[in-house]
């Protein structure tokens, strides 16, 4: 317990698994704990100084990673506290030290980590407490080695932080002692010691990990606050994973200006990699997914959520889609033999952090075997960009022979279970085998020998961990037992014996199959070190059949939903033929309507689109700003022709949200998502804005959409193009006033009491929002709907007659007063006509033919 307590004192943060044997076991606090998290028996262990049972539970030492999993899934760090030396080895107690602390941001287990996305552990770095100063970033995915970094100086700096994280979404996060850490932050908020993000020591720390002498090839240098929270998370890794991660060697500095930036909100609004009801399903990314390895998986979604701005490289991976696309044969075998290639990333991690067994060690093996049919079917493309990835594709003959020829076709899970390594490898352990064997044929034939001398038939041989080999004899014929037999141990139904001869087999075979396991092992650790040292040779190639698979998985949807090469270039012109939206057409019954857009900064900078709801508008404004991110990723597009300008940044506020555990209603969220466009959007920018201002009161909600969509079209600096959907119709207006503004309309005809959708996007204005006829279709109550109407008319009625509708863009009309919605209008024939009856002086039969006339007027 004196060894535990020393243990417990290096890790008061983590629930300790203390290995006991072929347990690991619990105590006091972290028993408590994991009794109720895991649903384990609670029980006691010895006393303690104050003669009370120590509270104690503990799990299976082969089934942990299950265990460690659910816990760390509830956010818990454990420290796995292991015997480091044989109790064959020990004087006095086991040695006992910690070997890894396993927690959200670190456990590489395929049972925990989702196969087809990234599991970043990330740390944060921050300007001193009321100073100011850039804000860094680092984020490292521990089961696949990817690592990289970014700086974010300036006013908006820590905005721009938070919605990196929301992006990358890491398991943990890292922070110093003493840096303020929103509760909205993803993940594990994990403190660490703040000298770990001292600047030199972070830079001594990279530079040892990345083993190089500068860090200015990777641009640190002018970027300290990203170099920082960089080392200080390589050091923690260090230190709770014990090991050099081999498998950590490449490492990025993310630039803005490199990629297309899409916030936290649009992706959201978008559903690019989350669906309606938060899932994978009903996304842009579940849609388009075709690839057939984990790795591919995970790139595709790199790609789709951080598109490219660079034209040359949008280009470059066009073309080897387009190349995929139009060898159907071809592509077919590449994926076929995809289809053999395992996690190699994940593989790799698990070999450099030690935690492999023997089957990642032949998965790996079995995948590497499929290399060379890859580089020979990957031979025959012509672009540019499969060219050069095929070329990558290191074969690792070396990693593969020693692999094939050192583990056993079917090898146990653990390489402790023993029979792990193949014949003929190791001299030594060959022999030691021959001994194992030869003993136990020679205790097998003791035992016939036996039953011969005594004649007892019933006579045998048998093992047990506590007494070893003993022969076991049954009560009736205990008599015909010989003087040389040793008793060891009464049983109910006889009694167990040795005898010398017997011992000297048992110290021959127990001897060689203790050196057998011990040496089986050392074999293995050798190889899986000798493996791991070849790690970044092994993740490039898997970074290189990780690219052909996203590509190969573009060009097969490409081909299977009709999508099209799209045009991209660095102008202002949007132009699509046709296009559609990806996600839905693959899920309505109907045929999906295709539609045109077009977009620049000149006549059609801003877009007013009006019509009715139900008829389309949000579906086409998002479908626009899909086939924008869809072509800036490289993929083909929904559409028959497209011509796409590179944009910088993609906004879209669509449909409303709020956000209850902050206390932000539907409208504040809305305008908060507003202000963030208004601020960041550039001339390169899209932006695609439903509804705004129908959160508040009508004039109110009108005005704030007036004055957004004239800001947007007549900034002298920043002029995006932009899709406003909107029910004010008055700001149809904007198009005769303000230069770049453009009108259009949702199709929809009425028939009778009903209307039809059209679903087509047309140029010009929309006068009316059908929003009745569409009540009746939902299935509102006749007489609810029936009275709309009625309050409809009169609204229509009373504002033709004071006016019309407010001008905003012309000449000042005369104010209105309310609109009186539940009260009759001050004059009316039939009101005017009971007013000036007098009923003292009306006859029975001019009373009814007052009624009648009245009933004429109100019909009228």
């Amino acid at each position: 317990m004196r060894q535990y307590f020393d243990v417990k004192r290096q890790h008061r943060d983590a629930i300790v698994f203390f290995r006991m044997g072929d347990f690991y076991e619990m105590f006091y606090e972290d028993a408590l704990t994991a009794s109720r998290v895991l649903e384990l028996t609670l029980t006691s262990r010895a006393k303690d100084t104050n003669g009370a049972g120590i509270p104690m539970c503990g799990v299976p030492f082969h089934a942990v990673d299950t265990y460690l999993a659910r816990l760390v899934r509830k956010g818990y760090r454990v420290a796995i506290c292991d015997q480091v030396e044989s109790a064959s080895q020990a004087k006095g107690i086991v040695k006992r030290e910690v070997t890894r602390v396993v927690s959200p941001g670190t456990l590489t287990d395929a049972a925990y980590l989702d196969a087809r996305e990234s599991a970043f552990l990330a740390s944060v770095s921050g300007p001193a407490a009321g100073k100011s100063g850039a804000w860094g970033l680092a984020f490292l995915d521990v089961s696949t080695g990817q690592f990289a970094a970014a700086e974010f100086p300036g006013p908006q700096g820590f905005s721009a932080l938070a919605a990196e994280l929301a992006v990358l979404s890491p398991k943990e996060i890292l922070a110093p002692e003493g840096l303020e850490t929103p509760a909205t932050w993803p993940g594990r908020v994990t403190r660490v010691d703040a000298w770990a993000f001292e600047p030199m020591r972070a830079r001594e720390t990279l530079c040892a990990q990345l083993r190089v002498a500068s860090l200015a090839g990777f641009g640190l240098d002018a970027a300290p606050a990203a170099m920082t929270a960089a080392g200080a998370l390589v050091s923690h890794l260090r230190d709770t994973q014990r090991s050099e991660l081999t498998h950590v060697r490449d490492f990025t500095l993310r630039v803005a200006a490199d990629a297309l930036l899409i916030d936290p909100v649009t992706l959201r609004h978008l559903n690019v990699v989350e669906g309606v009801e938060g899932g994978r399903a009903g996304s842009l990314l579940d849609e388009i997914d075709r690839t057939v390895t984990a790795m591919g998986g995970r790139l595709l979604r790199q790609w789709l959520v951080r598109p490219l701005v660079s034209l040359e490289r949008i280009q470059d991976r066009l073309d080897a889609v387009e190349d995929f696309a139009f060898r159907t044969t071809e592509r077919g075998k590449v994926r076929d033999a995809l289809k053999g290639v395992h996690d190699l990333e994940r593989l790799t991690a698990r070999i450099a952090l030690r935690t492999a067994g023997p089957r990642d060690l032949l998965s790996l093996g079995q995948s590497l075997a499929l290399l060379p049919r890859l580089r020979g079917l990957g031979a025959s493309f012509r672009a540019p960009l499969l060219a050069s990835v095929v070329a990558e594709l290191d074969e690792l003959p070396d990693i593969r022979e020693a692999i094939d020829t050192t583990i056993v076709d079917d090898p146990p899970v653990q390489p402790r279970d023993g029979r792990v390594v193949r014949d003929g490898v190791d001299a030594d352990l060959d022999d030691l085998r021959r001994i194992s064997h030869g003993g136990k044929a020679a205790i097998a034939a003791l035992e016939d020998a036996e039953r011969a001398r005594t004649g007892i038939g019933s006579l045998k041989v048998r093992y047990n961990r506590v007494f070893g080999y003993y022969i076991e004899v049954s009560k009736p014929n205990l008599p015909a037992v010989p003087s040389d037999y040793i008793r060891k141990q009464t049983i109910a139904g006889g009694e167990r014996f040795i005898t010398p001869a017997l011992k000297e087999f048992e110290d021959r075979v127990l001897g060689a199959d203790e050196r057998i396991a011990t040496r089986e092992l050392e074999i293995f650790e050798a190889l899986r070190a000798r493996v791991a040292a070849e790690a970044p040779r092994i993740l490039d190639t898997a970074r290189a059949v990780a690219t052909l698979d996203a590509l190969a998985a573009l060009a097969d949807a490409a081909s299977a939903f009709g999508y099209t090469k799209p045009q991209v270039h660095d102008g202002d012109e949007f132009v699509a033929t046709d296009a559609r939206h990806p996600i839905v057409e693959r899920h309505v019954n109907a045929a999906f309507v295709p539609n045109d857009v077009h977009l620049d900064s000149g006549a059609s900078q801003l877009v007013v689109l009006t019509g009715p709801n139900m008829g389309g508008k949000s579906t086409y404004l998002r479908q626009v700003a899909l086939l924008a991110l869809l072509a800036q990723a490289g993929s083909f597009v929904p559409a028959q022709r497209a011509k796409v300008a590179i944009a910088d940044r993609i906004f879209a506020r669509v449909g409303a949200s709020d956000n209850i555990a902050r206390g932000a209603s539907t409208f504040m969220v809305e305008m908060q998502e507003t202000a963030a466009i208004l601020h960041a959007a550039t001339s390169r920018s899209l932006v695609i804005l439903d509804e705004i201002g129908r959160g508040t009161a009508t004039f109110d909600g009108l005005s704030l959409a007036w004055a957004v969509a004239e800001h947007l079209a007549s900034h002298p600096d920043r002029r995006p193009k932009t899709i406003f959907a909107t029910h004010y119709h008055e700001l149809t207006d904007l198009a005769d006033s303000v230069p770049g503004v453009v009108n259009f309309h949702v199709g929809a005809r009425e028939f009778k009491d009903d209307i039809v959708f059209l679903h087509k996007i047309v140029p010009g204005r929309s006068d009316r929002s059908y929003g009745i006829q569409v009540a009746r279709l939902a299935g509102l109550p006749p007489a609810v709907v029936r009275r709309a109407a009625e309050i409809l008319k009169a609204l229509e009625q009373d504002e033709l007659e004071r006016g019309g509708r407010p001008s905003l863009s012309g000449a000042p009309r005369a104010p209105q007063q309310q609109l009186g919605l539940f009260q009759p209008p001050e004059t009316h024939p039939v009101i005017d006509a009971l007013r000036a009856a007098d009923i003292d002086r009306l006859s029975p039969l001019e009373a009814l033919n007052l009624v009648a006339e009245l009933k004429r007027k109100a019909d009228e």
